[in-house]
């Protein structure tokens, strides 16, 4: 979740010298990209999943300090729930067969550290919300201690004033209406978020193109459909997410008031458009001060941290994040896709990614952008369907209308996939395994919350009520998880 913070609470005088040196940053900002070198010296790109832990019985387990102890990997790292862990992975370059090295060390990392957890009584699950996860498992201790977490918590609800209320409902009519007196459901949203590397001149087209693309990516990736015992979106972690970060009363929502979760309003022209609209219309959270000059160090020729641009955008939850940030002394910059939900398996996140990497490719580069031929409001639609539907979802597109999100896939976006992985080099083994996965599971209509919503389903012909069912269910996943067979493959209960 980000960089860590020193206190949990913040006077006066130091939200109004954050506010100060956060605009200074972004003055510097929009100077570094007019007069800077930005890091680009090939396509490189990264990857954190995000984990639950559960115990013997599939019940969350709050032993995330433990586990992470054991297993003793500083890829490894805590989240915001103790049953939450997350994995970091190591910038790769995308050409030739980087994607089966990565899948081969993923799986091997993810198996030493599955035997590990076992030795506490945990195992490891990758998926978008962990179906088993009740409201009596957030008390009495929930959060990871860390002092960014606690300080989130009690920012939020400084600024909202009263607990948050979470309300959804389900294309089928299930609906969650609760209230919440800590950010503890967020903590349910797991998720696979995908970065790329570019340069700044090429930014706000792989960025527009990321936002037309990230529908789709619901659609056929979603993996989230249950929360509290409760069927709800087929990626309820959208909406969850949402509204379990919302600093918004009642009334600022009327006013119009933007959520911190946000899809955005526009098409941009620059990365800076996204930092400008932070600073411009979201207050502070954290607001950390460093001693950093960051004119000073622009002026010597060095590049500056931005220390707290880059924290006061790390709290304001945008899909496809802006990301500023040094290496070796160099700045670059990344779009950070934060759609996805984790798993069900490596070969099924693998698959999600080289289908957003090509795609997002073709679409930036092409000649008539797509979001030259779309509203922004027609994108952003888009988005909450294939949040709420999932593989069933209705999507526009131009030159197509509206259609099936799996049709818009089998017809139009795999060649382009296939293209743009072809552009950005990738070995033709690496495009024909992972985009034959997504071709076979949108064939099928078949992706881990439609697995998951079939699986329950046929348990609770069968007599069982829900939780049990949800036990079972997970007990099943977490075997096809295991066997990293792509979830379209997986049985289901007779």
């Amino acid at each position: 979740m980000g960089e860590d913070v020193s206190s949990t609470s913040y006077t006066r005088e130091e939200r109004q010298r954050y506010r100060e040196k956060v605009r200074q940053d972004l003055d510097v900002f929009e100077r570094m990209l007019t007069t800077s070198s930005f890091e680009f010296d090939r396509p490189l790109t990264g990857m954190e999943i995000e984990l639950n832990l559960v115990d013997a019985a599939y019940e969350p387990t709050m032993t995330n300090a433990e586990v992470l102890a054991k297993i003793a990997d500083p890829d490894y790292q805590t989240e915001l729930g103790q049953y939450n862990i997350e994995l970091n992975v190591d910038p790769r370059p995308l050409p030739g067969t980087a994607a089966l090295d990565l899948e081969s060390d993923l799986r091997e990392s993810l198996n030493r550290a599955e035997k590990l957890a076992n030795e506490t009584g945990a195992h490891i699950v990758a998926i978008g919300i962990l179906p088993t996860l009740m409201p009596e498992h957030f008390h009495p201790e929930w959060m990871s201690a860390n002092a960014r977490y606690q300080a989130l918590n009690e920012a939020i609800f400084a600024a909202r004033g009263e607990d948050l209320w979470i309300d959804i409902e389900g294309p089928g009519g299930e609906q969650l209406a609760t209230y919440a007196d800590s950010i503890a459901p967020e903590s349910a949203c797991t998720s696979v978020q995908l970065h790329l590397q570019v340069q700044p001149s090429e930014f706000a087209a792989h960025w527009n193109a990321a936002q037309a693309l990230s529908s789709v990516q619901l659609a056929i990736g979603a993996n989230s459909p249950f929360f509290f015992g409760k069927q709800l979106w087929h990626e309820s972690r959208v909406e969850l997410f949402q509204q379990a970060t919302d600093t918004r009363s009642i009334e600022l929502k009327n006013q119009g008031v933007r959520p911190r979760v946000w899809f955005g309003e526009r098409w941009i022209t620059s990365i800076f458009d996204l930092f400008e609209e932070n600073v411009r219309y979201f207050p502070s959270l954290l607001p950390e001060t460093s001693d950093e000059d960051p004119v000073a160090l622009l002026e010597a020729g060095k590049a500056p941290q931005l220390s707290e641009l880059r924290l006061h955008n790390g709290t304001v939850y945008r899909w496809n994040r802006p990301i500023y940030d040094i290496v070796k002394g160099r700045p670059h910059l990344r779009v950070e896709n934060r759609v996805l939900p984790a798993g069900p398996t490596i070969v099924d996140c693998l698959a999600n990614s080289a289908f957003y990497y090509g795609v997002v490719r073709m679409l930036a580069e092409s000649d008539r952008p797509v979001w030259t031929r779309m509203s922004f409001a027609a994108a952003e639609e888009n988005f909450r369907q294939g949040a709420r539907r999932g593989i069933d979802a209705r999507v526009y597109w131009p030159g197509y209308g509206e259609v099936p999100a799996d049709e818009l896939v089998l017809r139009h976006l795999l060649p382009m996939a296939h293209e743009g992985l072809q552009r950005w080099g990738v070995a033709s083994e690496v495009s024909d395994r992972y985009l034959g996965v997504l071709e076979a599971r949108c064939r099928q209509e078949m992706n881990g919350a439609s697995w998951q919503i079939k699986c329950v389903e046929r348990l609770e012909a069968r007599g069982k009520d829900r939780m049990t069912a949800l036990h079972g269910m997970l007990e099943r996943y977490i075997e096809g998880m295991h066997s990293n067979e792509p979830v379209h493959t997986w049985p289901l209960p007779k």
